[in-house]
């Protein structure tokens, strides 16, 4: 493709020339910042779709954790009497829930992105990486928006987090690679096999009650903790607890397990996408 500048004084030309990379590593990761604006376009795109027109705008973002909290709190805190580590059953739960609900969000939106998005994979040149991306990206704003209540909720039982608030930014970036890394798997084999679109809540309620959202790793027997910390949200969510509940006796076991499957889970979702690039505009 050539483009021609010209200005008074001189005339130049310059040849773009777009072909796919070669090579398994050949990831050019690079052209993403270089596109970052469109990023922001579309982050900003999602979260303005889903507050248009909605009458209770960004409190839609508290009101699902806040409701399946006091349904888990009911249920597994009242009746089954779960142990909840020595803090109120709610909050528990809470903090537990709010990386889970970014999570779920994240892997349903990213897992059909390139089909919701594929007459901008079909008509313009950009990295395919980015539509994942922002995806994952645009769920964070309910996330801050319900941290705000766990803020209150910390003030209204007396909890005080200790130093290891200051890893919570961390637990949150793991989180979002996570997110990522599933949604780099799925969205591509979702837009060769449309099936998989209609699996994907169904693989977020399941993996729910496979992750310590309504229990506590401290339940899992401890020649059991390896296995369990394959599940890369038990981590996430293990850490969550211990940096904002001051929990006393961490998995830190679980946690260093599963922050090495994310980024294993993540670097070849990378190279999985980056290879099913290639024929996204045919298949969509």
């Amino acid at each position: 493709m050539k483009t021609t500048s010209a200005s008074f004084f001189e005339t130049a030309e310059h040849t773009v020339r777009i072909e796919p990379g070669r090579g398994l590593w050949n990831l050019d990761l690079a052209a993403v910042w270089e596109y970052r604006e469109l990023l922001y376009f579309l982050v900003w795109r999602d979260v303005k779709v889903r507050y248009k027109q909605t009458l209770m705008g960004a409190a839609w973002a508290i009101l699902q954790p806040v409701t399946t909290m006091v349904v888990f709190t009911l249920i597994f805190g009242k009746l089954a009497q779960i142990p909840s580590d020595g803090v109120p059953y709610a909050i528990f739960s809470y903090t537990a829930l709010l990386p889970w609900t970014y999570f779920s969000q994240a892997i349903i939106r990213s897992g059909g992105s390139l089909v919701g998005d594929s007459n901008l994979v079909r008509k313009v040149y950009f990295p395919r990486l980015i539509i994942p991306l922002a995806s994952v990206t645009a769920p964070l704003v309910d996330f801050f928006v319900s941290f705000l209540l766990l803020i209150g909720m910390l003030t209204w039982f007396g909890i005080a987090p200790g130093w290891g608030i200051l890893t919570a930014p961390l637990f949150l970036l793991l989180a979002v690679m996570t997110a990522l890394a599933v949604g780099l798997w799925l969205s591509p084999l979702n837009a060769r096999y449309r099936d998989v679109g209609h699996t994907i809540p169904v693989l977020a309620q399941i993996w729910m009650y496979a992750s310590p959202v309504v229990y506590s790793v401290n339940m899992v027997p401890e020649k059991w903790r390896f296995v369990y910390g394959l599940n890369p949200l038990a981590g996430v969510i293990e850490g969550f607890r211990w940096a904002l509940l001051d929990k006393q006796s961490p998995a830190f076991g679980v946690m260093v397990v599963s922050t090495i499957v994310v980024l294993a889970l993540l670097a070849g979702g990378i190279v999985f996408f980056k290879r099913m690039e290639r024929t996204l505009a045919d298949i969509l």
